[in-house]
């Protein structure tokens, strides 16, 4: 803005101040592939800029040694530069208040980054959720919970150590136990497990999943992908810098993650679309832009700063084969 000179003379137009951001990943992700593809786990930034930064970064690694020719997509997001806002769906997490009718409304879509899937639904999450005011369902102590704070900012960790309520919370959402806690593997974690950290189509051990976890400076880390173990899908929060992390749904229909851009990059006024995080999620890049059955969380940036369009969009490789049957 234009601020006056001390002598009363002319004014001095200074230019806007740079947001308050966090430092971009940086340190590329390490993979348990014996041969390390170029590019995976570099972080890449991509969609709307905030404020002429970017506020989200994708890279891609594999799950493990094994099931090589598939690939864990990851999103890093800056939470200073974001405001997270949880949404329930038509079913999940069921009652309570639902003012955007289980969409990203049209009106919110100029400033919206990124989207991802929420939480199991609540007969198995072993937890609850509170939004807009009220429990909408219990929420369990001990549980692991993403909280939305009414600044906008977003962590993860345990409800009642990390976190109790207060008036700066916006909502929680619960969903079973942490896989990482303190940058550690929770010790319950079993490689062939198919019950105790989610019912898996036909029992399969390598199922799709995702989860979500915050690093040490305050970023949300996304990551969703096909053949994965829970053992699997928790290194791999680990080793994109996740101190506390926990799963969110699994099973082929409900991983979803989006980059939000402008139709036509050269028009901000455009429609906004949504870019699958991994080209081979099931669900189309309209799935939070429609009402939908479940629950989900969004990101967008902070009012007074309009997204620009950033040069590139880039999606995580397509898995060409599969083990697991889209139902």
């Amino acid at each position: 803005g234009d601020v006056a000179a001390p002598s009363g003379g002319s004014t001095v137009t200074t230019l806007p101040v740079k947001p308050d951001h966090l430092p971009p990943p940086t340190a590329r992700v390490s993979t348990p592939a014996p041969v390390v593809e170029a590019n995976e786990g570099v972080w890449m930034p991509v969609g709307r800029q905030v404020a002429g930064l970017p506020a989200e970064y994708i890279t891609f690694v594999r799950p493990d040694a094994a099931h090589t020719s598939y690939y864990t997509a990851l999103m890093w997001l800056d939470t200073k530069l974001l405001k997270a806002t949880y949404v329930p769906g038509l079913q999940e997490p069921g009652g309570g208040p639902n003012p955007w009718g289980s969409q990203i409304p049209p009106e919110a879509r100029g400033s919206l980054i990124a989207a991802f899937n929420s939480g199991f639904k609540m007969d198995s999450a072993r937890g609850g959720v509170y939004f807009g005011g009220q429990e909408v369902r219990g929420l369990v102590p001990g549980s692991a919970s993403i909280v939305i704070f009414k600044d906008g900012s977003a962590s993860v960790g345990v409800w009642g150590r990390d976190f109790a309520m207060g008036p700066t919370i916006e909502s929680v959402r619960q969903n079973l136990e942490l896989l990482v806690d303190n940058g550690q593997l929770n010790p319950a974690l079993q490689e062939n497990d198919t019950t105790a950290f989610g019912a898996t189509l036909g029992n399969n051990v390598y199922v799709w999943r995702s989860g979500v976890g915050v690093t040490a400076t305050g970023a949300l880390v996304y990551a969703g992908g096909p053949a994965m173990s829970v053992v699997s899908l928790a290194k791999t929060l680990q080793n994109a810098g996740a101190v506390r992390a926990m799963e969110l749904d699994i099973n082929t229909d409900w991983v979803s993650a989006y980059t939000y851009v402008n139709e036509n990059a050269a028009d901000p006024n455009s429609p906004v679309i949504g870019i699958k995080l991994g080209g081979d999620m099931s669900r189309g890049g309209d799935r939070y832009l429609q009402p939908g059955e479940r629950d989900f969380f969004a990101f967008f940036a902070e009012p007074e700063y309009t997204p620009a369009s950033a040069s590139t969009t880039t999606t995580a490789p397509t898995t060409t084969t599969t083990t697991t049957k889209k139902r």
